[in-house]
């Protein structure tokens, strides 16, 4: 069993994916950790698409039960037909704005701060993520993910992001 979970950036995507992970004996992927190669500051070289999907496939073949949260329209196209179920997350952009700073306050603490070493890449990321309900498939937003939903021939459960990790468990329930 696969399942995929998708949404904005900051809309729980991760953290439902770990939830149903130790809930269910899921192994838990993150497309972040395919797509970007390791680097300090992080986030900084992306991995070629094909040795991402090579890992990606890898991981699947290893393990029954597998949750990949994230975002892979278009360069993971191929991993489409694998999937058993499709979990996307809504959340107004308020909150889902809201909750991504604290998370980067968190991770990278006074790297992203004024003077930081990571201050103008956080700046960025933050606008590009506010872009998400309103820009076109051209980036990863609303629109993209609308569209990229089409193509999926398994189940696609929406989900409200704002709800908590154990509503949002008990509404899977059945799928899993």
């Amino acid at each position: 069993m696969i399942v995929h979970i998708f949404g904005g950036a900051g809309s729980g995507t991760s953290t439902l994916g770990r939830a149903i992970a130790a809930e269910y004996g899921c192994f838990f992927m993150d497309t972040d950790d395919y797509f970007w190669m390791p680097t300090d500051p992080p986030f900084q070289e992306k991995r070629p698409r094909e040795q991402r999907l090579a890992l990606i496939r890898e991981e699947l073949a290893a393990h029954e039960r597998v949750v990949l949260s994230g975002s892979l329209c278009g360069w993971g196209d191929p991993l489409i037909p694998l999937f058993d179920l499709a979990v996307r997350m809504e959340l107004p952009p308020e909150i889902r704005l809201s909750r991504l700073e604290t998370r980067e306050r968190s991770r990278f603490g006074g790297r992203i701060l004024p003077g930081g070493d990571m201050e103008r890449q956080h700046r960025e990321f933050m606008d590009w993520a506010a872009r998400y309900d309103t820009a076109g498939p051209e980036i990863r937003s609303r629109a993209l993910h609308d569209e990229w939903q089409e193509k999926l021939a398994c189940p696609v459960v929406e989900l409200d992001g704002s709800l908590s990790v154990e509503a949002l468990l008990k509404k899977l329930a059945a799928y899993l």
